[in-house]
């Protein structure tokens, strides 16, 4: 078994640094301006019917959704900085994934203004308006709670000491978290495959939370091997849960799906909260 955690981890740690590189953000910045210009660019270009039947009918027409489009980028990227944080700590991923939510909501207000005419005008629109001040209102407040979770978030676990077990134990998580960046790719080459082939997209990163959800499972049951006991499992199948709750939140109708993205965030507080002030330190 060892020899497929030094395998995994001289595999994964590469790709860690590679992703951290000052280099790559800054490459990955740029491509997300290109990004968007061409899009705004293709865009003009369909509304001019200057493209392809095939490629027009695959496009929108609506200039906002650039904006929409490179929201889509920007959640991809964050979604692999997610998977390299795993191997960290349950607790430190779980705030990478109210980033995530707080900026899915974010796109869909901007999704929202592909409703809208251009020039942009809300006569006649107004449920449009109320349903992008709920998602920017819950985006702001999933942004303020996220600040007092990490906040409460001290340092790393300590109940396991460095040496064999604690190597064992990220090794574990390094295979979990580079199997999921494996699935990651293959359902987006999947989702590239459908639009090439002119069906219907898939929910990319909702199907994908679903995903994370049988992870966090998988990653409470190996902690459970390394750090048995009560209240770790307890601290991280709550942890599991408000996944599950952010898994809901992208599925549920506009109101209710800030309603429940708001309140994953503060089942997490609580029970960082609790955990910190009742549990932590404890030997037994």
């Amino acid at each position: 078994m060892d020899r497929i955690f030094d395998a995994t981890t001289h595999v994964f740690d590469p790709l860690h640094r590679f992703w951290e590189r000052d280099t790559t953000e800054r490459a990955v910045a740029g491509l997300l301006v290109v990004f968007f210009l061409l899009s705004l660019g293709a865009i003009e270009l369909n509304r001019q019917g200057m493209l392809p039947s095939a490629l027009a009918a695959q496009l929108p027409v609506s200039h906002y959704m650039a904006i929409n489009l490179a929201f889509t980028f920007v959640l991809i990227m964050e979604v692999v900085s997610l998977i390299f944080t795993l191997p960290c700590s349950i607790s430190k991923a779980l705030g990478k994934q109210f980033e995530i939510l707080a900026l899915i909501f974010i796109r869909n207000s901007f999704k929202e203004l592909s409703l809208l005419p251009e020039p942009i005008s809300i006569v006649g629109q107004i449920d449009v308006f109320w349903r992008i001040l709920a998602d920017g209102g819950g985006s702001i407040a999933i942004f303020a709670l996220l600040g007092l979770y990490l906040r409460l978030q001290g340092g790393p676990a300590k109940s396991l000491k460095s040496g064999v077990a604690l190597y064992r134990f990220i090794a574990s998580k390094k295979i979990v978290a580079f199997a999921l960046l494996i699935i990651f790719f293959v359902m987006g080459l999947y989702n590239v495959w459908l639009l090439v082939s002119g069906q219907g997209l898939f929910h990319f990163f909702q199907n994908f939370y679903t995903v994370l959800i049988f992870s966090d499972i998988l990653l409470v049951l190996i902690a459970q091997c390394f750090q048995p006991g009560f209240r770790a499992v307890f601290r991280n199948s709550g942890y599991a849960l408000a996944t599950l709750m952010i898994r809901l939140a992208l599925t549920a109708p506009p109101f209710y799906n800030v309603l429940i993205g708001t309140t994953s965030v503060v089942f997490a507080l609580l029970l960082t909260l609790i955990y910190d002030q009742f549990y932590a330190g404890r030997k037994t």
